[in-house]
């Protein structure tokens, strides 16, 4: 008896070992270099019946999300540091230091609601290292120059990975701060508290394709402080988490839920994957998906009693529903100056997670708004 018992230990742990060895592991080789141009596709927030739940969590596990349908595409577009004399004194020259970047993306500064940047070009600038991936700061040009912002100091950046990117990696956590000054407008600031978890590894199939992946659950709290027109504030944002599945030589992330926590519960608020060309199809096939530098709808989350204001491009319609689909309201706004205004009694006595359909000449964008 005890003989059989002891081949049994032997072979629980000879399995265990099997499949720990099968985790991927993640470096900086799997991080995005300058030549990388990476189609993604988006699909709807409310996820198919037969896709797994997120709480699926452990070794060796198989996540089935080939029924994802794509509602829109993006190109994630990796570069070198631009030319721009600026960027290569601040992240691309032997006097960078800690600021030196290995790739540039062309992509929006994360900006609070209903705040914008007299910028155009912008950029973020990361860094991959054998110890981790960063970002080390941003870019846009401001009336005709490059202009490079960095994290307040290099202990402050905001470290996306740390390496190796395994099942076996123990929790990290990091905290960045950087500062936007716009000498007689005002300023920006933030504050990111990042914690990854790698709780899970295994088989994922999307309708890209089937891959062995290690997933991180990322933590993101954001505090935000803006000043403008001799007014300053600050507010904390929404608790986000992003659900990303990671594979070894894809450079992105396969496949990335993200989810904003709404009170007690996390309500997803966006659905991407690494994709190949598609032919979009449905109703959203003649729209341009819209940004959040185009669209906005703030304050988020919503106080009772006060009026939703939405940053557009011009006159929309503008549909909102429950997460069940039923609808509370349609109206038709336009957007003279670049906003608008939804009363509150538009909304009656909703409370809770709203999606805010917003249908314009130049697209439609979905937000997601909560009522308090």
């Amino acid at each position: 008896m005890r003989y059989r018992y002891f081949l049994f230990v032997c072979g629980l742990m000879l399995s265990t070992g099997v499949r720990a060895q099968t985790s991927p592991s993640i470096t900086r080789t799997d991080m995005p270099v300058p030549t990388d141009t990476l189609r993604r596709s988006t699909a709807a927030l409310v996820l198919p019946a037969s896709a797994p739940p997120l709480s699926r969590r452990g070794p060796n596990q198989t996540w089935n999300y080939g029924a994802l349908v794509a509602t829109a595409q993006n190109v994630a577009r990796f570069t070198t540091v631009p030319a721009q004399p600026l960027y290569t004194f601040t992240f691309n020259s032997i006097l960078s230091g800690a600021n030196r970047a290995t790739v540039a993306a062309p992509q929006t500064v994360p900006l609070p609601p209903g705040f914008t940047l007299p910028i155009t070009e912008p950029y973020q600038f990361f860094n991959a290292s054998p110890a981790d991936f960063r970002s080390v700061g941003y870019g846009g040009t401001l009336a005709g120059t490059a202009v490079p912002v960095t994290y307040n100091s290099p202990a402050e950046q905001d470290v996306v990975y740390r390496f190796p990117v395994s099942y076996a990696s123990a929790s990290d956590s990091s905290r960045s701060y950087f500062v936007i000054n716009l000498p007689g407008t005002g300023y920006l600031s933030q504050r990111r508290k990042r914690v990854n978890k790698v709780d899970a590894w295994g088989t994922l199939t999307t309708p890209y394709g089937t891959f062995q992946t290690v997933r991180v659950v990322t933590r993101i709290e954001d505090h935000d402080s803006l000043a403008a027109g001799g007014v300053a504030q600050g507010f904390d944002l929404p608790v986000t988490r992003e659900y990303k599945w990671l594979a070894v030589g894809q450079h992105v992330p396969l496949l990335t839920i993200t989810t904003t926590q709404a009170g007690t519960q996390e309500v997803i608020s966006g659905v991407e994957y690494r994709d190949v060309y598609r032919r979009i199809a449905g109703p959203l096939a003649a729209s341009a998906q819209l940004p959040q530098s185009v669209v906005a709808a703030y304050p988020n989350p919503l106080g009772a009693g006060r009026s939703l204001q939405l940053r557009l491009p011009g006159a929309a319609t503008v549909t909102a529903t429950d997460l069940t689909g039923r609808r509370l309201f349609e109206r038709r706004v336009a957007a003279g100056s670049g906003t608008a205004e939804i009363p509150a009694e538009a909304f009656g006595s909703f409370r809770g997670v709203l999606l805010l359909r917003v249908q314009t000449a130049a697209g439609v964008a979905v937000r997601r708004v909560v009522r308090e």
